[in-house]
């Protein structure tokens, strides 16, 4: 059992999946993604076929954070539907195997860009990944949470309400000193939120390139990954974070858009993506997209704090 996030008990992984997984045989070799850092991921090979392993951190955890189970169960349910997920195969509950819980997916073959500049491709291929990543966002927000059994998912009621809770509540929890201008945020975030319009979706909760494999001949995304932050809520949230990715920093760190010549680029600007959203969706318009927005700065400034404490 390791207690090492950068390992893994590929021996007890194996023993585990034997008698669980068909067409499973070992021996079983392990090699750590670079992606999924908050819940560390493996690639797994035998000598038939390929794996994909994703677990909790051992040790001590927040108690809404890193829930493997609930990714697991998501994917699960959208198998059968528009949105594009990896095949689930396996979830194990129990700690005592490997030292924290985790589950077993299907390798899928795709690209993955982590930087939405798109340097990789050609200028004229980069609208297509774009209004790929659009579809699929509104399909996400379209799926039919009676039917595939996810009314239950997340909690009822207003979905900023209790996000602004939540993530305030472990911001505090992990913060190392006071940040003044996190406060104001907080304030004005609860002050200012629009009425509840009684929208409710599923919500990715860290929807972006990085976060999606695309097929190697073209822009069709083939599996939306990292479901981590994933509930019932507000489908606004992910359209926001979408944007607000796109206002830092281009390059390793920032991974945005800010000072990039869009169309020089081939990339749409902010508002050519929300208008397309807003088509897809049957919506005329978003009024207030400020506090959509700086909602999700919250968020992820929120997030970052927990990293910086962990």
């Amino acid at each position: 059992m390791s207690k090492n996030a950068q390992t893994l008990d590929t021996e007890a992984v194996a023993r585990w999946l034997k008698d669980r997984l068909p067409g499973f045989r070992g021996p079983l070799s392990a090699t750590k993604f670079d992606i999924g850092q908050s819940n560390p991921t493996f690639r797994l090979d035998t000598p038939d076929r390929s794996y994909v392993l994703r677990r909790k951190p051992p040790g001590v955890l927040l108690k809404s954070a890193h829930a493997v189970d609930r990714e697991f169960r998501v994917q699960s349910a959208l198998a059968d539907t528009d949105v594009p997920v990896a095949k689930m195969h396996l979830l194990c509950e129990d700690d005592g195997v490997i030292g924290s819980a985790f589950y077993v997916m299907e390798l899928v073959d795709g690209r993955n860009f982590r930087d939405p500049r798109l340097t990789e491709l050609p200028v004229d291929e980069r609208a297509g990944v774009y209004d790929e990543m659009n579809r699929v966002l509104a399909a996400i927000h379209s799926v039919d949470l009676e039917a595939v059994g996810l009314s239950d998912y997340g909690p009822q009621g207003n979905y900023y309400a209790r996000q602004i809770d939540r993530w305030t509540k472990q911001y505090r929890a992990t913060a190392t000193e006071v940040i003044p201008a996190m406060e104001s945020l907080i304030n004005w975030l609860a002050t200012v939120q629009p009425e509840d319009d009684g929208r409710r979706t599923l919500v990715h909760g860290d929807y972006r390139t990085d976060n999606m494999l695309f097929a190697q001949d073209g822009p069709r995304c083939v599996a939306v990954l990292d479901w981590e932050l994933s509930t019932t809520g507000h489908p606004f949230a992910d359209l926001a974070a979408l944007i607000m990715q796109w206002q830092m920093p281009p390059g390793e760190d920032g991974r945005g858009l800010a000072g990039i010549d869009r169309a020089a680029h081939g990339l749409p600007t902010d508002e050519a993506f929300i208008e397309q959203y807003c088509a897809r969706m049957g919506l005329p318009g978003i009024a207030r997209f400020d506090f959509y927005l700086a909602f999700c700065f919250f968020r992820m400034a929120a997030i970052l704090q927990g990293v910086k404490k962990r």
